[in-house]
């Protein structure tokens, strides 16, 4: 489920089934020498939860990406998140991110790293494969807090 209208009308009708919701954390720099890895990532990102949204259809929900600059970044920020996310009814919330920064929180929330993999010259069936690869990781860091309620 995504975060609209139609997707949080069933939302609101089985929450106690629809108990996660998936943050993707993205950076957006726009230096020139770091433009390019900063859409690269949010490219990355958003494939890898649509592609993780479409395995979990009706657990999970992903929100629109939170996007922040450098000089924005709060690590007090996934916290307050968080705890809105619980106030709402979601039991789990993860965050996906490229940035390494937010790994310090692990513990705290949580967050899930994943390198940026540049998607944009890949084909779809490639680009595919490598979503699944992904997938297969986060995967597992998802059921071991799943399974703990």
């Amino acid at each position: 489920m995504y975060f609209n209208a139609t997707d949080m009308t069933v939302f609101l009708t089985q929450k106690e089934f629809i108990d996660t919701a998936i943050v993707p954390l993205v950076s957006i720099d726009l230096a020139a020498e770091k433009i390019k890895q900063s859409g690269a990532e949010a490219d990355f990102l958003l494939s890898l939860t649509g592609f993780i949204e479409q395995q979990f259809k009706g657990r999970l929900v992903v929100m629109p990406p939170f996007s922040y600059s450098v000089m924005y970044k709060n690590a007090n920020m996934p916290q307050e998140l968080e705890k809105q996310f619980h106030e709402a009814g979601f039991k789990h919330v993860f965050f996906l991110t490229c940035d390494h920064f937010w790994t310090a929180l692990e513990g705290q929330v949580n967050v899930i790293w994943l390198p940026a993999i540049p998607l944009e010259s890949m084909n779809k069936s490639v680009k595919s494969s490598i979503l699944e690869d992904q997938l297969r990781q986060v995967v597992p860091k998802f059921s071991e807090k799943w399974s703990m309620i």
